[in-house]
């Protein structure tokens, strides 16, 4: 035997071992009545279900695709406002030099003006 065909053969093994012990385990599982009963109730709900599905695939059809009509709708609205906020950051992100050196040039201004005429006061230059 090749060595790949030793590695099938043990994978192999291994989920028919993991197939052999679920089964097992559910069977161990079932030696229980409360676990009978509500499997049992489970099965019930379940084919239920599924044979209302099997007799209205229209209906289903439709809930899907409106399902997913409004996720696509969601989906470009949520896009779209990714959009806006990038822009306004990126907008924020070229604003702020400029505002911050009009800032600076108008602490400026002010500051150096009142400085000097209260110094100007109270010097007593100023009159």
């Amino acid at each position: 035997m090749l060595e790949g065909e030793v590695k099938m053969t043990r994978k192999n093994q291994f989920w028919k071992g993991m197939l052999l012990g679920a089964i097992a385990g559910g069977v161990l599982s079932l030696l229980d009545k409360d676990t009978r009963e509500a499997m049992k109730e489970n099965v019930k709900k379940t084919s239920g279900r599924v044979s209302y599905i099997v007799r209205h695939p229209d209906e289903i059809s439709e809930k899907v695709k409106g399902t997913a009509a409004k996720i696509k709708s969601t989906f470009e609205t949520v896009n779209e406002d990714i959009s806006f906020i990038s822009e306004k950051v990126e907008e924020l992100r070229e604003l702020t030099p400029q505002v911050t050196e009009l800032l600076k040039e108008t602490k400026e201004t002010f500051t150096g003006s009142e400085e000097d005429e209260l110094l100007n006061d109270v010097v007593g230059k100023g009159e």
